[in-house]
């Protein structure tokens, strides 16, 4: 049996990324709400590979 979480960065972009977000208007309340309660990380960024983020 597989694992069930196989991590692709391409994947998690696409479906949490910021422009994904933006795309759907419940996304863009997410954003909102994220924005209001102060997050400093509004979406998933995958991080450099040098891992200054």
């Amino acid at each position: 049996m597989n694992p069930s979480y196989r991590p692709r960065n391409k994947r998690r972009i696409a479906k949490h990324g910021f422009r994904a977000r933006m795309a759907t208007r419940w996304g863009r309340a997410t954003l909102s709400r994220r924005r209001k309660k102060g997050r400093k990380q509004l979406t998933v960024s995958i991080g450099s590979k040098d891992g200054s983020r």
